[in-house]
């Protein structure tokens, strides 16, 4: 039989990601719509997001923090076509976005001193084999296959390379060491439900010292400039966007900020997705038929849970079988208006993949699980 209790929201997509809880459009009233970017006001929107996100995360005073082109994947690619080069590369990749940054850096920037150290799905390459004299580059919570590093014990205070951690889907729910990550990238609309199209960057001084001290072997478009005659471009951390942002996506930001700010700040919103993993989890040791793509508990993914299909019944099932049966899954719940956008990234095992952070509240998660065991059923019993 169906559940008889129904998500509030429906909202699970893993980017762009639910709206904060309690958000509507009257909300961004105060957006400094028909006016330039670069205008007294306009600046100071864009400096407040800055400063905002700095206080929230508890980036240190001596890190840079901009807004820069195209979302965490056009900070992430600014950075690589901007900084590496200047010694040896390591990339780690265990699932999808991982692995376009090993391409980025192998096939497309043809970097000859470069390492790449790729894990299955469910699984993370074994860091402690990480040679840190070289540049690293790292997503630290993979959304494709639900895993994350635990900690930032394995990264040294004394490495002689970069760390460049795209934390996109991370920096609102898990906790970063600012001090041993020189570069970190993120979104806004993966980390709280904001709009789409703008990036966040924060550079470290090791990492704003060799901006100004390398010089490419390759020519970057504008969107990818961070200097210029050797100077680090100071203005784009001071809210001079690179090109012209849409002001109304700059004022939904302030408020899920403010939001933060709100219900007791960066410990609150980690304890919220924590939270929502537990309940996730407890449904999990329950379950005959789903389990968690990542294979040990300190590696799982409190934002993008991933589920895989552990019933026998669907193993026996050729594979193309396998991934319509999951699609199917997704479907029904769509088609219920009970979750959205449930379905396992393309490049991952078939499954079902849930969005547990922050801004998802715990109720909706429990009135959602019962129903996963509903439709599955149902498209077992058709078949």
């Amino acid at each position: 039989m169906k559940p008889n209790q129904r998500p509030k929201r429906p909202h699970f997509s893993s980017g762009p990601c639910a709206k904060r809880p309690g958000w509507t459009p009257d909300l961004l009233s105060g957006a400094t719509l028909g006016r330039s970017h670069r205008s007294k006001p306009g600046r100071a929107k864009l400096l407040e997001v800055i400063e905002r996100s700095r206080r929230v995360l508890g980036i240190p005073d001596d890190h840079r923090v901009g807004i820069v082109p195209a979302s965490d994947t056009g900070a992430v690619e600014m950075v690589l076509w901007s900084m590496l080069g200047a010694r040896g590369v390591e990339i780690l990749a265990w699932e999808s976005f991982g692995s376009q940054w090993v391409d980025d850096v192998i096939t497309q920037l043809e970097l000859h001193d470069a390492k790449a150290r790729i894990a299955d799905y469910g699984e993370l390459p074994d860091l402690d084999q990480v040679d840190f004299d070289n540049d690293v580059v790292f997503t630290w919570n993979g959304t494709t296959s639900g895993v994350r590093v635990p900690n930032g014990d394995w990264i040294p205070e004394d490495r002689a390379g970069l760390t460049i951690c795209d934390a996109t889907s991370a920096v609102f729910s898990m906790e970063l060491p600012w001090e041993k990550l020189d570069v970190v990238t993120w979104s806004w609309q993966k980390a709280l439900g904001g709009e789409a199209g703008h990036g966040m960057l924060s550079l470290s001084p090791r990492a704003a010292e060799r901006l100004a001290s390398f010089k490419p072997p390759r020519p970057l478009p504008k969107i990818f400039r961070l200097t210029k005659a050797g100077k680090l471009l100071e203005g784009i951390f001071r809210g001079d966007t690179i090109n012209t942002p849409s002001m109304l996506c700059v004022e939904d930001a302030i408020d899920a900020l403010r939001w933060v700010e709100s219900i007791g700040g960066r410990d609150e919103v980690r304890k919220r997705s924590e939270m929502n993993l537990d309940v996730i989890a407890e449904w999990v040791d329950r379950s005959p038929w789903a389990g968690f793509l990542a294979s040990r508990p300190e590696i799982r993914s409190c934002t993008s849970v991933c589920l895989q299909i552990v019933d026998p019944w669907f193993h026996a099932l050729e594979p193309d079988e396998q991934v319509a049966t999951a699609k199917s899954v997704a479907q029904k719940l769509d088609e219920e208006a009970i979750a959205f956008d449930l379905g396992s990234h393309r490049d991952a095992p078939p499954g079902l993949r849930i969005w547990a952070g922050a801004t998802i509240e715990r109720s909706d998660l429990e009135a959602l699980l019962p129903w996963l065991d509903w439709a599955y059923a149902e498209i077992k019993g058709a078949n």
